[in-house]
């Protein structure tokens, strides 16, 4: 039987990796980009021609909130955006050469980050993680499974 606690107990170890994850690539790598930045960057350079609307949708973000986080990273020349022909009223997102070098170094950042803790693991501890990776990644799934559903 699962511990009534052990929810909050995963969510609470999930969120200060990724906390203390964020702080230290922040002091890495500047200038600043907030969370909610990297992640739209993030989707941009994985799906160049992504949508305004479908970057709200899969960020589970208003579209006027893409919108302004598109504006800022723009603004930072990360962004462009490009008419799509299919609708000239909509908008296609494009990273940048400079969107595409700050997400390959912070992705090379976080992995030096996190090598570096597992290194001071003992195999114990980082074989039960490595064994954990597919539960969390199902974990995932279903609670964006159950988003969509909302």
């Amino acid at each position: 039987m699962e511990s009534e606690t052990f929810p909050d107990e995963l969510v609470d170890v999930l969120v200060g990796v990724q906390r203390r994850l964020r702080r230290r690539l922040r002091r890495q790598i500047a200038p600043q980009l907030r969370g909610a930045e990297v992640e739209l960057l993030r989707l941009v350079v994985d799906r160049p021609g992504v949508g305004i609307s479908d970057a709200a949708k899969d960020l589970h973000l208003a579209g006027n909130s893409v919108s302004t986080l598109v504006n800022q990273l723009s603004r930072q020349g990360y962004l462009v955006r490009e008419t799509d022909p299919a609708d000239r009223r909509a908008a296609r997102l494009m990273p940048t050469p400079a969107a595409d070098a700050r997400l390959a170094e912070w992705r090379k950042r976080r992995g030096e980050l996190v090598r570096d803790g597992l290194s001071g693991l003992d195999e114990a501890d980082r074989e039960a993680l490595r064994a954990a990776v597919p539960a969390l990644r199902r974990l995932a799934e279903n609670l964006y499974e159950e988003a969509e559903e909302s």
